[in-house]
């Protein structure tokens, strides 16, 4: 599996198991935008990295392509797609 979906839903059970231990803490004191709010600035932290991971994976892969068909064009004479 990739990084880019491996990483994110590790942190989404990490998010949700925090969240559930810290609810009674704030619950009992009133914090409820505090609470909600945390996590709804996390989940946003989550998907950004999601995105940037996925773009990163995309980065990589056309940089190899162009590698290998350089790689090959010194072999012979192959035009870069």
């Amino acid at each position: 599996m990739k990084r880019s979906i491996v990483l994110p839903i590790l942190l989404l059970i990490y998010l949700v198991v925090m969240s559930f231990i810290g609810w009674p803490y704030y619950s009992e004191n009133g914090k409820y935008f505090e609470y909600f709010g945390l996590i709804a600035l996390t989940l946003i932290v989550i998907v950004c990295l999601f995105f940037f991971l996925k773009k990163r994976d995309r980065y990589r892969r056309e940089h190899q392509k162009r590698k290998d068909a350089s790689f090959r064009r010194n072999f012979r004479d192959d035009k870069i797609r």
